[in-house]
This record gives C-alpha cells, structure tokens and sequence, in this order.
C-alpha cells in the first residue's frame, strides 16, 4: 500500500495587503526595505471574524473538488497550525465539522512552518499501515494574529492562509521518501513565549525572533534535509523536476536552491504574493503550481520546511 496526491487546494482571505499599504498603516518601513530583503509584497490579512478552520474549510472544498472526492470518503483528517481557533477542540474537528464529515479520525500538528510536511509524512504513513484509505491533509494560519506590528522586522514578513491535499491508497508509491528532525535546543532564536493562565496572558504573546540565527538555521538544515531525503529515494537532487521550498523569505530560497545546485528556474516561489503563511505556505505553492500547469502528473517534486522548534523536514513525491 502506497499514497499518493490526489487533490489539491488552497485559499487566501481578503485581498492582498502591499508593503506600500503597510506603510500607509503607519509602520516604518518601505516597499524597497522589504522587497529586497525578503521577495515580499504582499500578503493576506483574515479579518477579526476568520479563524484558521474558516481558512481550512475553504482551501479543503478546493482540493476535495479537485480529487474529485466528497468529505464523506476522506477517513482521516490532519490539521497543521500553529494558530487554532480555540485550545480545544482542534482545527480538525471543527474543519471535521464543517466538511459534514462523521467517524474520521481527526487532529492537528503543532510544528509552526514544517508542519505541513510533518503532517503529510503522518498522514502517509497512516495510510500505508493499512487502516486509512483517504486523507484530507492542510495547512493553515492567521498568524497576523500573534505579530507585534510595531516590530517591522518580523510584522512586514507574514500573512494568514490554507493550502490542502487529498492524499488516497495507491497501488504505485506516489511519495518516495520523507525525513523529519526536530531540534528543541534552539527554540529561542524563534518563538511566541507566552500563554494564557487564569484568563490572562503570562509572557510575550507575540511572534519573537533572531532573523540572523534562523537565516544561517534554515539554510543548513534545509540543504541538509533535502539531500538525506533524495538518498533515501535513490534520486539524485539533479533529477527533481520541482522544489517547492517553505516560502519564509527569497534568500533563503534562494541559497538552498544554490546548496542543491538546482537553478530557479526549478524552483516553485509564491512568497511574494503571500509572505511567510507558516503551515499553509508549502501547499499554498503546490497548489499554485498545480493549477497553473508548472507541476505535472509523473514529475518528481521534493517539498521542505523548517520553522520554530526548531523543526524541519522534507517530503519527496511523484506528483
């Protein structure tokens, strides 16, 4: 038994907000201080009344339409999000909920921006172990949520967002290797330390980070990743058709697309679009390039991410 993409799908709220709109909300910044430091320009902001499960709903209507598959087959839902409506219940039950779907199994991955990654390797194996046929894997944020915007050098980097995949039993494997690591010894360089006690909010609720350390963090690992993933495939990094990266900053792409001497003709970016989205931003841009005619069936696709934990991870498929 095997698992391959059946579907995908994604959804951003609102219309784009610019850097430039940024600036007219009165953060000091500019388009050009963001542009050139991050490939950014622009991003979705959910509005007060939208929750991550409002996202998700929306992004899996897409990728069930585009598998062809009613929420009533789906047998195993799995959320990432670092952003969820409530402690409890999960995102996934409420998407659960909302999908009118009853009897799946049903929870969230909390790995901040690998979590989609961790959450379709769970998902496959899942369904390689024999007891799940259909899975509904997403990714989605309103990290606009826990941003500080009077700290423009982590507020003018990240949007709110879903992206989602069918994932179903297949006879072929259709993904051909996964690998996930998690470091919590470097938690400090990027976190939320704070929470909620007694009604009240104990600590930094805010999004808190060392750009420089998770730059040089991110590179590495990535790279790193991504190599020990191709070797267990037996696939050279040469022979992937795609790479569709954690879409956190076009430097960082940019180099870890160098580190696997793969040009960028290879490599799938939307960053500029929609900024930093966490979980969502890996199938945000699959689902981009699905539909835009870049990712074809047969073609080799090697996603990745890294986020606060500090987690990482890598998953290469035959699309």
């Amino acid at each position: 038994m095997f698992a391959r993409i059946a579907g995908t799908g994604s959804y951003l709220p609102g219309t784009p907000v610019t850097n430039d709109d940024l600036v007219a909300r009165g953060i000091d910044t500019s388009d050009e201080w963001i542009a050139t430091r991050t490939g950014i320009r622009s991003r979705h902001l959910a509005p007060p009344e939208t929750s991550s499960s409002d996202l998700a709903y929306e992004a899996s209507l897409r990728a069930l339409a585009s598998a062809g598959v009613d929420a009533s087959e789906i047998d195993l839902i799995v959320v990432a999000t670092s952003t969820p409506d409530y402690v409890f219940p999960s995102v996934a039950c409420l998407l659960q909920g909302r999908l009118g779907n009853r009897g799946a199994t049903a929870f969230d991955v909390q790995a901040v921006c690998s979590g989609f990654i961790y959450a379709l390797t769970i998902a496959e194996k899942f369904i390689r172990a024999g007891g799940h046929r259909r899975a509904l894997v997403v990714g989605a944020e309103v990290f606009s949520r826990i941003l500080d915007w009077q700290d423009r050098s982590t507020c003018v980097l990240f949007g709110d967002g879903a992206g989602a995949v069918v994932l179903e039993a297949a006879e072929k494997p259709g993904i051909l290797a996964s690998a996930l690591h998690a470091d919590g010894a470097h938690h400090g360089i990027l976190s939320v330390p704070g929470n909620v006690c007694g009604g009240k909010v104990i600590g930094d609720p805010f999004l808190r980070m060392d750009g420089q350390a998770v730059f040089r963090f991110a590179v590495r690992v990535l790279s790193e990743v991504a190599g020990e993933c191709c070797a267990s495939a037996g696939v050279a990094p040469a022979d992937i058709d795609w790479l569709i990266p954690h879409q956190a900053n076009m430097r960082i792409i940019e180099a870890t697309a160098r580190k696997l001497g793969l040009g960028m003709e290879r490599v799938i970016v939307t960053v500029d679009d929609h900024g930093n989205t966490s979980a969502a931003s890996v199938p945000l841009a699959l689902d981009a390039a699905v539909r835009d005619g870049r990712v074809q069936r047969g073609q080799k696709v090697l996603l990745e991410g890294v986020g606060g934990g500090f987690t990482w991870g890598a998953v290469l498929l035959e699309f």
